[in-house]
């Protein structure tokens, strides 16, 4: 994997650059759909790369380990021939999967224990095994084992916790450096800034994770529940310290407006399950504000759901027709909200970079916030 720098915003810490993998190019900053089991929920894959024009996907460990298994993406040749996206592929670790099943698993110094949320079973992950898991799905971009704190998190647990994912992360080193990808392609491995809302537990994580001078960044645990200000005060902190020529990806954030501000603080890559989830229930993000589509008013409005919108659904179909979709249970409605909502993240991101080239970013940011932020 190459990062190339290619400007930063002399009004703020906007960057615009470009990644290159084995699997493709992603210009930066870029928002990844979040494949959770090897699928974008409700989009088929021509549609994520030819209608709305995603650069890379993601997928996640825990799911694609417990379903369908090892096995059947080993045969398969990776995750890419088994569900045939041939962009790039980010995966996680499983740290956050195992954050989120605190009654279901036990925390060690040699990783964690936890009972599959399908049947109960027992399994175990440690940052050896991890990495091996991780070269058996065949993404592009893997994650280290870490653990993710909660919010709120007292000081002298997030510590302890740090301290866990540093070693942790010196063990998923040790194994990637002494393994080789399984299908032809390279891979890259990202470590992860912990710290929880502490400035000096993210500035020492900052450093630590700094000092293995990967090929690119992460800072996790953010996005769990604690106020705006703080995610983006922890931002700042740690992009001070994270080195400029290596990108820097903000895991599992989240509205457009935290994109906006988080891309004005240094951040380079974001996924989150907001776009897809909520789409599901019929919020619907555009260029003009946010529309709950099941609302009586969109009956008889017959405009475009979003007419700037990269989608062609988006563009021949009406607000009247998706809310009659919805009130109607049919499962095209979804699909319809979905294609919306990730094509507006895509488009949101494509326009930053444009102006962060141009000159033009901090007016513009502070001008669609306040237009993402508003509901019509």
């Amino acid at each position: 994997m190459q990062f190339t720098l290619l400007h930063t915003d002399p009004g703020s810490r906007a960057r615009a650059g470009s990644i290159s993998t084995d699997h493709g190019e992603i210009e930066t900053p870029i928002f990844m759909p979040v494949g959770t089991a090897a699928t974008v929920k409700a989009v088929h894959q021509h549609e994520l790369r030819d209608d709305i024009g995603a650069q890379i996907c993601l997928g996640n460990t825990y799911h694609l380990y417990l379903r369908p298994g090892l096995e059947v993406l080993r045969e398969a040749g990776g995750i890419h021939q088994f569900n045939g996206w041939k962009g790039p592929v980010l995966t996680d670790s499983g740290g956050f999967q195992v954050y989120s099943l605190a009654h279901r698993r036990k925390i060690k110094e040699e990783g964690v224990t936890f009972q599959s949320h399908i049947d109960g079973s027992k399994h175990t992950f440690t940052p050896e095994n991890v990495m091996d898991i991780q070269r058996v799905i065949g993404a592009d971009i893997i994650m280290a084992f870490d653990e993710c704190t909660p919010y709120p998190c007292d000081y002298k647990y997030a510590e302890k916790s740090l301290g866990l994912t540093h070693r942790w992360l010196a063990r998923c080193i040790e194994r990637f450096d002494n393994t080789e990808p399984l299908y032809g392609y390279s891979q890259t491995l990202f470590p992860i800034v912990q710290g929880s809302t502490y400035p000096d537990l993210r500035r020492k994580s900052a450093e630590v994770i700094a000092s293995f001078e990967r090929a690119g960044n992460a800072i996790g645990g953010l996005s769990v529940g604690e106020p705006a200000e703080d995610m983006y005060a922890m931002t700042e902190v740690v992009t001070d310290i994270l080195p400029a020529d290596k990108p820097r990806y903000l895991m599992g954030v989240g509205t457009p407006e935290n994109i906006l501000e988080s891309i004005a603080r240094g951040i380079d890559m974001f996924d989150c399950v907001m776009p897809t989830r909520n789409a599901r229930h019929g919020l619907i993000y555009t260029s003009e504000g946010i529309i709950n589509i099941k609302n009586q008013r969109w009956q008889r409005d017959f405009s475009a759901i979003d007419p700037d919108s990269p989608a062609p659904t988006s563009r021949i179909h009406s607000k009247a027709y998706l809310r009659h979709l919805f009130i109607n249970e049919e499962i095209l409605g979804m699909q319809l909200a979905t294609l919306q909502n990730l094509s507006f993240y895509l488009w949101l991101v494509k326009e930053a970079r444009k102006h962060i080239l141009d000159g033009s970013f901090p007016a513009w940011k502070e001008m669609m916030v306040k237009r993402v932020r508003q509901r019509l």
